[in-house]
Order: C-alpha cells, then structure tokens, then sequence
C-alpha cells in the first residue's frame, strides 16, 4: 500500500470495510488493490459476494455505527491507525497482510521502536515469573519494547517488569475490553505508560477464536518471540508458529521435561528454537537486525487489478471449474491458475467472491480451501 495520511471521510470507510462480514485482513488488502478505494470497494461488496452463493445480503456497518465507534475510542485518547499510514507499526505493515487498522490507547511513539515478545503459560510456575521479569527488565533497560498479550502468569509478568522502559499490550478483544478481569489494574497502568491495540470492534468480548489473530499481531509487531513455559498445546506455541512463518526469531527457555508447562517450549528448542538462558541471548541473535526495516514475506498476498469486462468474462466461465478444484485441503493459488488456465486476476476473482460469501479459508503461503 502507498504510504499516506487517510482523511475522516476515508477512514470511516477502511473502518466499515474491515468490519464488513467475512472480511478478513487479505479479502480487505485484495478489494483495496482491486477497487483502489474502501468506499469503491464498499459498493462492490455485495454484488462479490452474491455471485460467490452468499445465502443473505452481507452485514456492512453504517456511517453512524463506525462514527460512534470513533467517537467511544477518542473519549478514551485513543484513535486509529490505518495500514497505510505512516505511524502504522512497521513490523505490522510487512506481514503477509497485516490488519487494516488498529486501535490504540497509550504511548503510540513505542510502537515505532523495536519490540520484542514475552509469552508463556497462564498457569506460570513461580521461577517461569521469576525468568519472564528478569528477561523483560533486562531487554527492557537495553532500549527494546516488550510486546505481550496481557494473560495471566508470563504475560502479566513481563509487562510488570517493562512498565518503565515500554511495553504493549495486545488484546484478543475490543482495546476497551479488560480480559482477564484480575488485570485491570495493570491494564490502567499500561493504558497510561504503555499502548494498547487491537484489531477487533470497540466493546468485543474475546472469543477463543479471537486469541490467535491476536496471537499474530503479538509475533508481528516483535524481532523475535521469547517462550517461557508453555505445554504442547497451548497459545504460546501458535505465537511461535506466526513468528515462524513472519520470518522472526524464536527463542525458547529450557524446563524440566517432569513439568508439563516445559514440554512447549523444549520441543521448540529440539526443532531448532535458540535455547534462551538470559537476555544476553536474546541480544546476540537479533544484533544484526535491531534498527532496520522488517523484510516482507515472500508469500505476500497478491491483489486482482481493477475489474474490466474481459476478467468478468473469464471469471463466469472458470467458476464452476474453480469449485471442483477447490476442496477441504489447501492448494496453492498458482496451481488454481495453472489447472483453470485462467488469468490470475479472474482467479482472484473468484477466489473473493468465494472469500465474501464465507465459503472459502485462507492459509499461509497462498494457500485456500474450501470453508
């Protein structure tokens, strides 16, 4: 996306926009590629999706309801940021579709400094707290911002520890919404010394299934991610795994293999994780990288040109042939392409409608399949 300041009238459009139903952040990155502006693609929408089997018309807020939900967020200081502005945050801006806007409470000016993650078991042993304040004060004091997700035990921990030298917190609900309840007081604390964001409507309860697109916020915005105590299943281990396909590092602290919260983050290490005993370790791998640009991934999304009457055409004759091809499992947008011997752009096209109606999913590296 060029880089620019979005007036309130634009802005009011990304917001409906990225709120629109079954618009995620690659359908709102391909509609801004394809139709150029929010308000175009704001008009498109419905016939897309229509022509993709959408069994009902889909919901796209009112002007009033995303004025109302600006006006909730700047009587709190915050406000939004939008992926194409310049104060957006850079690591955000480079991933493979970073979320069209974000909003914000607190010290927006940390968010333009390099972070690193802190994330661990809710359920923390006594010295896993003990390690995640020692490592965050310690990155802390060395000028870098520690980026968590405001759970209990490690994430708490960690965000105590960087109160004073900067810390973010991420939330899996509304940046309004303080979950768990027992945080408030640190989530006050953090709203007056640190920043808070979110990508998810003002007031929103989490949902479990919010928690990993906060997970990948978490990984996006940091150089590297520290895990400290997590079990096999676990949150922590899908930070890692978005770390892993953003290009960051993962750093993984040692536990004993007699404690279920170590089994995580040791076999993170045996899959080649740094094994992480202090900051000092953290430092050394990410010395090379502190203050530069992030590098975009190389399975970006790529966006159709603006619609003219031979992509329609095209799109309408390959359809049906795209709804045989596609099924449970992924498969790679260029082999669709190849197999339709279809234009990518009517490919795309398709693949929006589809995406618009709910009825297709979005994996790493290009990746579809059916919903």
């Amino acid at each position: 996306m060029v880089a620019r300041t979005l007036s309130d009238g634009e802005r009011i459009a990304w917001l409906r926009l990225s709120r629109t139903q079954n618009v995620g952040p690659v359908t709102f990155t391909n509609l801004i590629a394809r139709f150029t502006t929010a308000s175009d693609a704001l008009r498109a929408v419905p016939h897309l999706a229509k022509r993709g089997g959408a069994p009902a018309n889909l919901h796209i807020p009112s002007e009033r309801d995303v004025q109302s939900e600006i006006a909730a967020l700047a009587k709190l200081g915050g406000r939004f940021i939008a992926a194409c502005e310049p104060d957006y945050p850079q690591g955000l801006a480079a991933l493979d579709a970073p979320p069209p806007l974000l909003a914000i409470i607190g010290n927006a000016h940390l968010l333009t400094r390099d972070m690193v993650a802190i994330v661990g078991a809710r359920n923390a042993s006594a010295l896993g707290r003990k390690f995640a304040t020692r490592m965050a004060a310690d990155l802390g004091a060395e000028g870098l911002v520690i980026a968590s997700g405001l759970a209990r035990g490690i994430d708490a921990a960690a965000h105590e520890a960087a109160l004073a030298s900067g810390t973010c917190a991420v939330l899996a609900g509304g940046v309004d919404t303080i979950y768990p309840p027992e945080n408030r007081t640190l989530y006050e604390r953090i709203a007056r010394e640190g920043v808070i964001v979110s990508e998810m409507p003002m007031g929103l309860a989490p949902l479990a299934r919010h928690f990993p697109r906060r997970n990948r916020i978490i990984s996006g915005l940091s150089r590297g991610v520290v895990i400290v105590e997590a079990a096999t299943r676990s949150g922590s281990l899908i930070t890692a795994k978005y770390a892993a396909d953003q290009g960051r590092e993962i750093f993984a602290v040692p536990g004993s293999p007699l404690d279920p919260r170590a089994t995580g983050a040791n076999r993170l290490i045996r899959d080649g994780a740094t094994l992480t005993e202090n900051a000092s370790d953290v430092l050394d791998a990410l010395k090379n990288i502190l203050g530069h640009t992030f590098r975009e991934p190389d399975s970006a999304p790529r966006g159709a040109p603006p619609p003219d009457a031979a992509d329609e055409a095209e799109a309408n004759r390959i359809r049906e042939q795209m709804l045989e091809l596609l099924g449970p499992a992924p498969v790679a947008t260029d082999e669709l392409i190849r197999l339709c011997g279809a234009t990518p752009s009517a490919v795309l096209v398709v693949l929006l409608e589809l995406e618009l109606a709910g009825k297709l999913d979005r994996h790493p590296g290009n990746q579809v399949s059916l919903a």
